[in-house]
C-alpha cells in the first residue's frame, strides 16, 4: 500500500486500508463518499471492528458487509454479508480508470444504498435491504481485488433517519443535466491549486534573479517561507539573487513547493539538493540524498542519464478542502503567518470595525476567484495593500481565513455557532469559496433545529448556490409546521415564495387545518403576536381589510385555496360561513361553502374526490385525547390494540413499545407492569448514577416508526408511601438528547398509596414529536429509607399520535 501522486492513497492488490478517522459515529449507521480511480473491483469493507493492512474480506469469519464496484472485470455491482455474495447485478455503478469518479455508499439499519456523485443520495444507483441486518457495523476498509485502486476525497458522514430523509428530499437538485455542469465544476476545480500560481507574476510579492543571464524568477513568500526558510528577514526584501544556480535547478525547486512533485536529471540531483538544505525545504533535501544513494547503488542509472522524478510524500489521504494537501507545506508555519502577519502584501479592513487581518494574496486567490479579480483586473485593490469590506462580521471573516490557511472550518460550539456558521455560509458564498460552502451546509444540515429553520430561510431564500438549505428547511418546517407557527413568529418575516412552498408542501404535518388556516391569516396580517382567525375576523370587523392586510392584501386568495377547508369540523366550517372572512374576502366564503357542499353531499357524489383540498394530508396524527386518569385513550394501550386492529394484548409482550428503567429487572421492576391494567402493590426503578448525579426514571420507546406530541401523561402511585415531589417528563428522538416537556419542583400532588396523578403538557415543547418518553426522578422522594426509588406502577401518555 502507498501513497502516490501525494493526492490520493493507492491500495494494493489483496491489501485494504483501515483509518481511524474512517468510522460510523453510531454504530450501523453512517454515510462514506469518495473519488476513486481503478480499472475494476472498487471495494468498501464495514466491520465491527478495524482490520489490518493484509486483511481481505474473502478470509473474513467476522461479521461485514463488503460493497464492490466493477466487480468480473468491471462488468457487476456485488454486495457480500460475511463473505457470501447477496446481490449480482450487471451494469450497475461501474468504475472509471480514465478520471477519478465519485462514489458514495451508505448503511442504515441494514438498507445499504449506493450512488454516484459528490452528495448522499445524488445519483442513487441501487438499493439493497438486508432482513437480518448487521447494526454493530462501524469501520470502513479501503480495498482491493486484483488490481491497483486510488481513492481520494474520503468522508465519513452521519446519518441519522433526519438526514436520511433530509439528502432524499432534495435529491432532485442534483439530478439530469445538472450533473455534468458539476461534474465540469468539480473538473476544473481538481486543475486548479498552487501548482497554477508557479512562476506567475500574478500576486508574487518576491523576484529570484537566476544564472548568469539574471533571469527573473516570481515566487510568493509566504509560499516559500511556509516550505521552507529562504532567508526573508524583512517583509520589504523582494529579491533573492541566485546567479550561481542554473535555472533548470530552481525551476524544478520551486515545482516541488507548489506542485508536489518535478523532474531532475542525475547531473542536477547534487544542485537541487544543495539548494533545497541552503533553503531548509528538507522533504526535497531528503527524497535527494535517497535519490543520489540509489543511483550510486545502480550505476547502469547513472550511465543512462536517468532522468528522476520526485514526489512529496504525504502521510495522510487528504479529508478536508486544504490546498496545502500533498504539498511540503509546514501548516503550523502557515497559519502562524496568518497569525502575525509577517510578509503579509494585504491588510483586511470591515467598514467600521478597524483592522481585522494581515494577509497574503495568493492564499486568498487560491480558494477565491472574486478575490482573484479583485487583485488582478485593475481594481483599486490591485494595487493597493489594503481592502476594505462592508456588511461583513468580524467572527466570520477571521473563520474564513482560519479555513483558508488551514483547511478546517473550526468553529466554537457555544450559543452564537448558529448565527456564525450562518454569516460564514453568505460569506463563502459572496466571494465564491466552493469548499467553504460545502463544509457550511453539511454542518448546517446535521445541526438544523426546527428552531432554527425560520432564520437559515430568512438568509438564503434568495441565494441560487443555497437551495439544498432551503429546500431542506422548507422541509423541516412544513414537518413541524405546528411547532414552528407557534414556537416564535419568525415565521412571518418569510418571503411569499418561501412561506407558499411551505403551505403546499406535501410532507406538511399537522394536529389541525384550522392551524394551517390561523398561520396564513397571521402571515398575510404581519401579526404581532400568535393569534388565531377570530381574532383577524374581529378585526376586518372592525377596520378594513385594507388597514389589517396593508401590503399583503393582494396576496389574499392565492394562499387561501392551499388550505383544505373540507378537513374541518362541519360545525366550524358553519360558523366560519357567517363572518367577515367569508363575506368580505369572496375567496375564502367561496371555499367555505364548497366544503359544507362538499361534506353534506359527501364524497361519492360531489366528483372531487380526486382533488387535494377535499383529502387527508398524506401525514397527519391520530388524537389520542385524555379523559380521565386511568381511561382506554391514550398511546400505551392503543399499542396494546395494535394500533386499533385486535383487543388489548399488553404492548411490552408484544414487543409494540419497550420499556427500560435505570436500575435491572427484577421482581419489583418490571417494565410489563408499567402498562398493565391492574394495580401493583410494589413496581419502583432504582437509582443510579448519570453523569456524576445520582437519580432514577422509567423510560418509554413506542417504537421508530412512531412518533408522539404528548400533550398529557398520568402517573399512578404503587402501594409504597414513597411520593414523589420533584421531578421531570422528558422526551427525545434518539433515545439520548432529552428535552424537559414539564419540570415538577415539590409538587404535592402524589399523597396516598395507588392514587392516579395526570398533568397538562403545554408550551411549544408540546408540539414537538418524539419517540423516546421517561419520567425522571430529580429529588428525594418522601421515604427516608430509600429516597431514591421511583415508586410508579402505571404510565400512560396522551396527544397527537403517528
Amino acid at each position: 500500500m502507498e501513497t502516490k501522486e501525494k493526492k490520493f492513497l493507492t491500495v494494493a492488490p489483496f491489501e485494504c486500508a483501515w483509518i481511524k478517522d474512517l468510522k460510523f459515529r453510531e454504530a450501523g449507521r453512517g454515510c462514506v463518499s469518495f473519488d476513486a480511480f481503478a480499472h475494476n473491483d472498487v471495494t468498501v469493507v464495514f466491520r465491527e471492528n478495524v482490520g489490518s493492512q493484509h486483511y481481505h474480506y474473502k478470509r473474513d469469519n467476522s461479521p461485514h458487509y463488503t460493497v464492490i464496484i466493477g466487480s468480473h472485470r468491471n462488468s457487476r455491482l456485488k454486495i457480500e454479508v460475511d463473505g457470501k455474495t447477496v446481490v449480482d447485478v450487471v451494469g450497475i455503478g461501474l468504475c472509471c480508470s480514465s478520471a477519478f469518479q465519485s462514489y458514495w455508499i451508505s448503511i442504515y439499519d441494514g438498507l445499504i444504498s449506493i450512488g454516484k456523485g459528490r452528495y448522499p443520495f445524488q445519483n442513487l444507483v441501487f438499493e439493497w435491504l438486508d432482513t437480518n441486518p448487521n447494526c454493530s457495523v462501524q469501520y470502513v476498509g479501503l480495498s482491493s481485488w486484483d488490481k491497483h485502486v486510488g481513492y481520494r476525497n474520503v468522508n465519513v458522514l452521519p446519518l441519522t433517519q433526519n438526514h436520511l430523509s433530509l439528502w432524499k428530499q432534495v435529491n432532485s437538485e442534483y439530478n439530469g443535466d445538472g450533473d455534468e455542469e458539476l461534474e465540469d465544476e468539480q473538473t476544473g476545480y481538481d486543475k486548479w491549486g498552487l501548482e497554477n500560481f508557479l512562476e506567475s507574476w500574478e500576486l508574487s510579492d518576491l523576484l529570484f534573479i537566476v544564472g548568469e543571464e539574471a533571469r527573473s524568477v516570481p515566487a510568493h513568500k509566504v509560499i516559500l517561507q511556509a516550505s521552507g526558510n529562504f532567508g526573508l528577514s524583512s517583509s520589504h526584501e523582494d529579491v533573492i539573487q541566485l546567479q550561481q544556480v542554473a535555472y533548470p535547478t530552481l525551476h524544478a525547486l520551486l515545482q516541488y513547493v507548489y506542485a508536489g512533485q518535478t523532474q531532475i536529471s542525475e547531473a542536477q540531483l547534487s544542485s537541487l539538493w544543495g539548494l533545497a538544505l541552503r533553503f531548509e525545504v528538507m522533504p526535497l533535501v531528503k527524497q535527494c540524498e535517497e535519490a543520489m544513494e540509489r543511483f550510486k547503488a545502480n550505476k547502469k542509472l547513472s550511465d543512462l542519464g536517468e532522468t528522476m522524478e520526485l514526489s512529496y510524500a504525504s502521510s495522510h489521504i487528504h479529508f478536508g478542502g486544504n490546498f496545502c494537501c500533498g504539498l511540503p507545506i509546514n501548516m503550523q508555519r502557515l497559519q502562524q503567518l496568518l497569525l502575525t502577519g509577517e510578509y503579509s502584501d494585504i491588510s483586511i479592513y470591515i467598514e467600521g470595525q478597524g483592522l481585522i487581518a494581515r494577509a497574503h494574496k495568493v492564499i486568498l486567490g487560491l480558494y477565491s476567484v472574486p478575490f482573484t479579480k479583485m487583485f488582478t483586473n485593475g481594481m483599486c485593490e490591485s494595487n493597493s495593500p489594503e481592502v476594505c469590506l462592508r456588511d461583513v462580521s468580524p467572527a466570520a471573516l477571521k473563520a474564513m481565513l482560519e479555513f483558508m490557511y488551514c483547511g478546517d472550518l473550526r468553529i466554537e460550539d457555544n450559543e452564537d455557532f448558529g448565527t456564525l456558521l450562518l454569516q460564514l455560509l453568505l460569506l463563502s458564498d459572496k466571494f465564491g469559496i466552493s469548499l467553504l460552502h460545502q463544509e457550511c451546509c453539511k454542518m448546517l444540515l446535521e445541526c438544523l433545529s426546527e428552531d432554527s429553520v425560520c432564520p437559515i430561510l430568512q438568509a438564503v431564500s434568495s441565494i441560487p448556490s443555497c437551495k439544498l438549505i432551503k429546500e431542506t428547511c422548507e422541509r423541516k418546517f412544513a414537518m413541524h409546521f405546528d411547532y414552528c407557527t407557534t414556537a416564535s413568529l419568525d415565521f412571518i418575516s418569510l418571503d411569499e415564495t418561501t412561506f407558499r412552498n411551505i403551505i403546499q408542501h406535501p410532507d406538511l404535518t399537522v394536529i389541525s387545518e384550522e392551524r394551517v388556516l390561523d398561520a396564513i391569516l397571521m402571515w398575510y396580517m404581519k401579526s404581532e403576536k400568535l393569534c388565531g382567525w377570530e381574532v383577524v375576523n374581529e378585526l376586518i370587523t372592525n377596520s378594513t381589510l385594507e388597514c389589517v392586510f396593508k401590503d399583503r392584501l393582494k396576496l389574499v386568495n392565492d394562499l387561501l385555496a392551499s388550505v383544505r377547508f373540507s378537513l374541518l369540523p362541519y360545525p366550524l366550517l358553519k360558523k366560519l360561513e357567517n363572518t367577515s372572512l367569508s363575506t368580505q374576502i369572496s375567496a375564502f366564503g367561496d371555499l367555505v361553502k364548497e366544503a359544507i357542499n362538499y361534506i353534506e353531499c359527501g364524497a361519492a357524489t360531489h366528483g372531487n374526490d380526486q382533488n387535494e383540498r377535499f383529502q387527508h394530508r398524506r401525514s397527519s396524527y391520530k388524537e389520542l385525547q385524555y379523559i380521565c386518569d386511568g381511561d382506554s385513550n391514550g398511546v400505551l394501550y392503543f399499542s396494546g390494540t395494535s394500533y386499533g386492529e385486535h383487543p388489548w394484548v399488553n404492548p411490552v409482550l408484544s414487543k409494540r413499545i419497550t420499556i427500560t428503567a435505570s436500575s435491572p429487572a427484577s421482581r419489583h421492576t418490571d417494565p410489563k407492569v408499567l402498562v398493565s391494567r391492574t394495580y401493583q402493590g410494589t413496581c419502583f426503578a432504582g437509582p443510579r448514577m448519570e453523569n456524576g448525579n445520582i437519580c432514577a426514571w422509567w423510560m418509554v420507546d413506542i417504537g421508530k416508526d412512531h412518533q408522539l406530541m404528548c400533550n398529557y401523561y398520568t402517573l399512578r402511585q404503587d402501594g409504597s408511601r414513597a411520593y414523589i415531589r420533584n421531578w421531570k417528563f422528558q422526551g427525545c428522538m434518539d433515545g439520548k438528547t432529552w428535552i424537559d416537556l414539564r419540570v415538577h419542583e415539590n409538587d404535592q400532588t402524589m399523597c396516598k398509596p395507588g392514587q392516579f396523578a395526570s398533568w397538562p403538557v403545554t408550551g411549544p415543547n408540546a408540539l414537538l414529536p418524539f419517540r423516546f418518553f421517561r419520567v425522571l426522578l430529580t429529588g428525594l422522594t418522601t421515604d427516608a429509607s430509600n429516597p431514591w426509588n421511583l415508586c410508579i406502577c402505571f404510565l400512560e401518555l396522551y396527544g397527537y399520535f403517528r
